[in-house]
């Protein structure tokens, strides 16, 4: 099953702590904490695939790390923030 690497942002605790997927521009969870931002993140993926195939698109492959910070454009984010992989859940992963 694919992994997606997520940047978390924490910006303390009057603010929720955002997740987003630099493979997956739009495709965005948040939380009162990290690990119920965490929580939220695949479910996040599920409807990203969902909304990307009733568009008849495919989901993009996912980068690894090594690739990610090889990429200008996430490669400042990957040093500031914390980072997990999540995982795309089952069914979403089925229906491609």
């Amino acid at each position: 099953m694919p992994h997606y690497v997520a940047i978390i942002e924490d910006a303390g605790p009057d603010y929720a702590v955002g997740v987003w997927f630099p493979d997956l521009p739009g495709c965005t969870s948040a939380g009162d904490d990290i690990d119920e931002a965490l929580r939220n993140a695949p479910e996040a993926l599920e409807l990203y695939a969902e909304g990307l195939k009733s568009d008849g698109q495919e989901l993009p492959r996912p980068r690894t790390l090594t690739e990610l910070r090889a990429d200008p454009e996430v490669a400042d984010d990957l040093k500031s923030y914390m980072v997990a992989l999540v995982e795309l859940p089952v069914r979403a992963h089925a229906a491609e």
